[in-house]
């Protein structure tokens, strides 16, 4: 039986978190002595496709109907079914985002599959059976679960891997399947896209704000460093309630919730929602002049003082750091 994973398709790319599926997904596919099959929907060039070999494919089922050129929850279920039946796929892997949280359950659903979300470790096989470690209580604890249905679904939480990158190149085959305007749940009528940045989910850098910022008009000090950086910008609930940035930016409980390497926390105090989407940061380092902020717990390193004071000269060391 093999190992299907879904690869993300990105503007015709695939984002580094599908990458760390993949890999998973051969892990987990080595284990159980079999191999490992990716599903690609939409435009994407036969040598990006070529290239998931790097990180643990074998091959590669590219489904390119230009009825699939939008995400389409509905439509993209039936691809993935239409996949594992040909595969014969027992277990199927997704990285954990917004594709995962609308295929998955329908999966499941469909499948009579046990699916486990927010999964941090490889799991451990025993017989027909796998337990994975999954994050729970907004990253306070961990569950390990087993899941022993004949097909089972996982999501793997970005950023909780690093794959080893190879040279191996993934055999790819054209797939189809017969669409019918009832196997669509939603007509995109628009996209909107923000272009030039750095994807908040997919940043290993991030650089966020609160409302210590004041204002904001004092945001392009963080914007600077995000750029020299390559980082992404985030900020607190309390600044996208009031407009000072786009709510696409808000991390939190109730915004995005982000796990990069390094994540800045600058002029946030650090309530518990705001640190329930950021406490799986690798690294942390706290800004703010209270030195009681709740920010500085969680922080791996902190600074007392001043933002207005400490980040332009934090720009200043980057800059000379860069050459």
């Amino acid at each position: 039986m093999a190992v299907l994973v879904y690869a993300d398709n990105s503007g015709g790319m695939v984002p580094n978190s599908a990458l760390e599926a993949i890999y998973y997904a051969s892990k987990v596919a080595q284990e159980k002595g079999t191999e490992t099959i990716a599903v690609a929907i939409g435009t994407i060039d036969n040598s990006v496709l070529e290239s998931l070999g790097n990180y643990g494919a074998d091959k590669v089922l590219h489904y390119s109907d230009d009825k699939l050129k939008d995400f389409d929850s509905q439509s993209y279920t039936k691809v993935v079914s239409d996949a594992i039946g040909n595969t014969g796929a027992d277990v199927i892997i997704f990285s954990h985002n917004y594709a995962s949280k609308s295929i998955g359950p329908r999966l499941s659903a469909k499948l009579q599959a046990g699916m486990a979300v927010s999964v941090l470790e490889l799991p451990k096989v025993d017989g027909d059976s796998l337990t994975v470690r999954r994050s729970v209580y907004a990253g306070k604890a961990f569950a390990d679960v087993t899941i022993s249905s004949t097909t089972k679904i996982i999501a793997v939480t970005p950023n909780a891997f690093s794959p080893e990158v190879t040279d191996k190149k993934a055999t790819v085959e054209s797939a189809g399947v017969d669409l019918t305007d009832a196997d669509f749940g939603m007509k995109i009528t628009a996209t909107n896209k923000v272009t030039d940045k750095v994807s908040l989910t997919e940043a290993t850098i991030v650089v966020s704000g609160g409302r210590g910022l004041k204002d904001a008009s004092n945001w392009g000090m963080l914007q600077e460093m995000a750029d020299m950086l390559g980082a992404a910008t985030a900020c607190s609930k309390p600044v996208a309630d009031m407009g000072w940035r786009p709510h696409s930016e808000h991390v939190g409980q109730t915004g995005i919730t982000v796990r990069p390497n390094l994540y800045f926390a600058i002029g946030i105090s650090g309530a518990i929602q705001h640190l329930a989407g950021v406490n799986g940061s690798k690294v942390i380092v706290a800004i703010n002049t209270d030195s009681e902020a709740p920010i500085f717990k969680a922080a791996d390193y902190g600074i007392i003082g001043d933002a207005f004071e400490v980040v332009p000269k934090l720009n200043s060391a980057i800059k000379s750091l860069k050459g």
